[in-house]
């Protein structure tokens, strides 16, 4: 069975990056409608680390779940725009993994970019969403936390790779969030 993406592309006006992760989990392991929506993902944990020196910035208190406003809010206030690298996909197994996914149509990139002429950046968090990225404009992969120039549609921007926020990922969220930190700071988001 063919799953089509669920959400719209998160374009704020006067984005500077583009996050792009691979397609997201199952509506049943949603604790929201929106990007990251997995509870066990830490996503949106590390930014609110980063950011507010909380990992629960973004939870709402005594659920288990994230707040949906708040992180639109934050995103459009620090011009971070989300969607994935396929648009639509076959899952292999039933579960979350990207491991299990197959891209049946890849996201057209070039089109989200137009949307967003002051990005500058794209960041990909994780193998699969990388892989379909560097495959679609043939270039080669930075190394995970690192960065490399492109030009799209002759347009030059920067593609960090990210290390996944998914807990399958073998590294501390501490950890995790000094390499998003690194990254923001970069992106002079922090």
């Amino acid at each position: 069975m063919i799953e089509r993406h669920p959400f719209e592309p998160f374009l704020p006006e006067g984005a500077v990056v583009l996050f792009l992760g691979s397609f997201p989990p199952q509506p049943k392991r949603w604790s929201m409608e929106f990007y990251y929506p997995n509870w066990l993902n830490d996503f949106w944990r590390v930014c609110g680390l980063v950011f507010f020196g909380d990992r629960d910035h973004f939870v709402v208190p005594g659920e288990k779940r994230f707040d949906v406003d708040r992180i639109k809010a934050f995103c459009t206030e620090k011009g971070i725009a989300l969607f994935d690298t396929a648009t639509a996909v076959r899952r292999l197994q039933d579960n979350a993994s990207d491991k299990f996914l197959e891209v049946v149509e890849p996201t057209d990139i070039s089109a989200l970019l137009q949307k967003i002429p002051a990005c500058r950046a794209v960041v990909t968090t994780g193998e699969k969403a990388t892989g379909v990225l560097v495959e679609k404009y043939n270039c080669v992969a930075p190394k995970v936390g690192q960065s490399t120039p492109i030009s799209i549609d002759g347009r030059p921007l920067s593609i960090f790779r990210m290390p996944s926020t998914s807990r399958a990922y073998p590294l501390s969220l501490d950890k995790k969030a000094a390499a998003y930190d690194t990254l923001f700071r970069a992106l002079n988001l922090l």
